[in-house]
């Protein structure tokens, strides 16, 4: 998802090929031998198989909304920071949460808990950016939304959606309409596209088109 909002932001055209991970095709473990998703191969041959790294070579090419702040290079590499902290820390802890919910582990409060310690942060960076409301218009870092925005929207949408009577109430007011405000977008919409799955159509579909 992150990936295609790059695109899509980017309006980068595509040819996607649409599969499911208990079966995955040998073109692509040819192309990227790690076999996870998102891959992404360029004209020469160059090959891209992470999500940020897919948005920024995106937003290289074409960035309307300059979500790269290419006039701030410190909002940049700050927003990068928080995204690879997502990543590598968040992220984790937000599986560990997910399947003490699932499995009825009996760990679910305390997994939560753990994961509450980087929300708590978002909450608090978009409290000082809208002044506390949220429709003013709220973003993680910088004077406007960039890069950051969008690719924590899958994350907080798992988390959102782990225990929705929770989170309904939960004290990230801030945090719980941006994310609302996120999934009624058109891009959202597009990015969350369903499309056949390559190896029963042997068909690509053209993804980014408007």
């Amino acid at each position: 998802m992150r990936a295609r909002m790059g695109l899509l932001m980017a309006q980068q055209q595509v040819m996607l090929r649409a599969i499911t991970m208990k079966n995955k095709p040998e073109e692509m473990l040819s192309v990227s031998p790690k076999g996870t998703v998102p891959v992404l191969l360029l004209p020469d041959a160059r090959v891209i198989d992470e999500s940020l790294d897919i948005m920024i070579w995106a937003l290289q090419q074409n960035d309307p909304e300059d979500l790269l702040h290419k006039d701030s290079p410190g909002d940049l590499a700050a927003m990068i920071e928080l995204i690879q902290r997502n990543d590598k820390e968040f992220k984790p802890q937000l599986e560990i949460y997910k399947k003490s919910k699932r499995f009825r582990t009996g760990t679910e409060l305390e997994e939560r808990e753990k994961c509450e310690v980087f929300i708590l942060e978002l909450e608090q960076r978009l409290s000082k950016k809208c002044d506390g409301n949220i429709e003013a218009g709220g973003n993680f870092i910088g004077q406007k939304p960039g890069l950051i925005d969008y690719a924590l929207i899958p994350f907080v949408r798992q988390f959102s959606r782990v225990n929705k009577a929770w989170f309904k109430q939960a004290p990230y007011p801030l945090l719980r309409a941006w994310i609302e405000q996120q999934m009624q977008t058109r891009l959202y919409a597009k990015a969350m596209a369903k499309y056949p799955l390559w190896l029963d159509e042997n068909e690509e579909c053209v993804f980014g088109e408007d």
